[in-house]
């Protein structure tokens, strides 16, 4: 029996090829290394009062279940969270992201498969003829005619061609490069949850602050409820001759002055109402709170070990499997000291006739394989393997940046919530000792014993003292909502997708779906 040479020979260098593939020359990659405490520096209180702002995270804690806002009791803000993710612009871009870092993944996964081409061609030419008779011409067998003339004659060409090639993975490249691009896509679903929890936590912020401006809206209408009263006490005392008109005048424009300061409270709440409006994706004509002060406290924060920031936050999740991608790319840089085989063949129909196109005498086909090898190249291969490692260096001091940058804020948080437990229980002893004051001064002021003044003067201290008590309180809000956030929410990596899901056409799991 004979054999074709050529064919055993593609055969054989096929299967060494299949043997080889899948090669990868990238390093055995780990996650690095971070200086990581066995506990938290400020979750020891400072005085005893603090020992309410944090407590041992439970998996019946709101912020284990996935929507961390329940943990501060508040249905309008629920109501408001929940429509964060359905609107937000900011959110929207990082979705499609996330889309467009899986279509660049699958088409680096697209490398490791053949091409497969087709080129339908038909042309028609004309070339000179340099002698004998004019006339029709047969062609082959098939009926294929050129017409001749003295001059010239003209020709048909029908083409089907089909083009495949295939340059196997000898040495890892394509397949580093899917790798790279698949971690890449995991790295920007880690940024969409890492912004919808920065969005989440706007959201949250901005709404008790607004609720500390219908504190202060509250405040200064009850001082402009009191002033209105003391004028008019100070108007009777005038006209029965026991004050003074200098008395009056101070009256009124304290008066005046409060007024006008319950007004300018107005602009910032106006603000936070349409900012909240904005990052629910709505326009602020679109948005109505009704006002209602702040009157809550701010919750115990489940939180865990320090060690349990690596698994929790986003951030850290983003920056780790960017350094992956920069590990598997020092592979496909590496690849290139290495030669490429391309395998191709082509095949098809040729024919002067349409008629003749598809018959199998009109067959043609060729295959064949290339080797391909930089010889020198001036060590551009050398620097560009460099280039890779230095980027990786580079991805692991941002890793071990972000994560120091979280056990920074935590503690940060952890810090201001305790000192502040204190501050708003000095603040509100404060109060009390200015509503003393406000009271004899007011008495003594009645009984002709002191001037006005000192009344104004008391007044303003009671006022200034409920002021800075309710900016206290906003703050110890905004810094629960801060450690929620530090803390990572509710997310886990275990909820990152993984390369494969990454790689495939199948919808992902919503963001902030919360811990499994």
């Amino acid at each position: 029996m004979k054999r074709n040479v050529p064919s055993l020979l593609c055969i054989a260098a096929l299967a060494a090829v299949v043997c080889v593939a899948g090669c990868d020359l990238a390093p055995k990659y780990q996650r690095p290394i971070t200086p990581t405490p066995a506990a938290f520096k400020e979750s020891a209180p400072q005085y005893p009062e603090s020992t309410n702002v944090w407590k041992i995270a439970r998996p019946n804690d709101a912020v284990q279940r996935g929507k961390w806002w329940e943990v501060f009791t508040n249905a309008e803000l629920n109501a408001l969270e929940e429509q964060v993710i359905v609107s937000n612009q900011t959110i929207a871009v990082a979705i499609a992201n996330v889309q467009s870092a899986r279509a660049v993944a699958r088409q680096a996964r697209a490398q490791l498969y053949p091409t497969l081409a087709a080129n339908p061609a038909f042309t028609r030419s004309r070339t000179p003829f340099l002698g004998g008779r004019s006339g029709t011409v047969t062609t082959g067998g098939g009926g294929g005619s050129v017409t001749v003339s003295p001059s010239a004659f003209t020709e048909s060409q029908y083409n089907l061609p089909l083009d495949a090639s295939w340059q196997p993975d000898l040495w890892g490249k394509f397949r580093g490069a899917e790798k790279a691009a698949a971690y890449e896509a995991q790295a920007t679903r880690a940024d969409l949850e890492n912004t919808l929890l920065m969005v989440q936590g706007e959201v949250a912020s901005d709404y008790f602050q607004l609720r500390s401006q219908d504190a202060l809206v509250q405040l200064y209408e009850d001082t402009v409820k009191a002033y209105r009263e003391s004028l008019d006490l100070t108007r009777v005392r005038y006209n029965t001759g026991i004050a003074s008109d200098e008395d009056v005048a101070q009256a009124e424009t304290q008066l005046k002055t409060s007024e006008a300061q319950a007004t300018n409270l107005r602009i910032l709440r106006n603000q936070l109402e349409h900012a909240i409006a904005v990052l629910l994706g709505r326009p602020p004509s679109s948005l109505s709170i009704p006002v209602e002060p702040l009157t809550i406290s701010p919750p115990a924060v489940p939180l865990g070990l320090p060690s349990e920031l690596l698994e929790r936050r986003p951030d850290i999740a983003a920056a780790e499997r960017r350094v992956a991608e920069a590990n598997q790319r020092i592979g496909v840089a590496k690849a290139a000291y290495y030669p490429n085989i391309t395998l191709s063949a082509s095949g098809g129909f040729e024919s002067t006739t349409l008629d003749n196109l598809l018959k199998w005498s009109s067959r043609t086909w060729s295959i064949g394989t290339s080797l391909s090898e930089t010889i020198f190249d001036a060590g551009a291969r050398r620097a560009t393997v460099e280039q890779f490692r230095a980027e990786y260096d580079g991805t692991v001091a941002t890793y071990r940046q972000t994560v120091l940058g979280a056990f920074q804020q935590v503690e940060d948080d952890l810090s201001t919530l305790g000192v502040l437990v204190r501050e708003v229980d000095q603040q509100q002893d404060a109060v009390n000792s200015a509503g003393r004051y406000l009271a004899l001064a007011q008495e003594r002021y009645k009984l002709g014993i002191d001037s006005y003044l000192n009344v104004i003067t008391a007044q303003t201290t009671y006022l200034q003292n409920r002021q800075t008590l309710v900016n206290l309180r906003e703050l110890q809000m905004s810094s629960s909502v801060q450690l929620v956030e530090a803390a990572g929410g509710a997310w886990a990596t275990n909820q990152l997708p993984t390369p494969a899901q990454m790689l495939s056409r199948k919808q992902l799991p919503p963001p902030g779906s919360g811990s499994q």
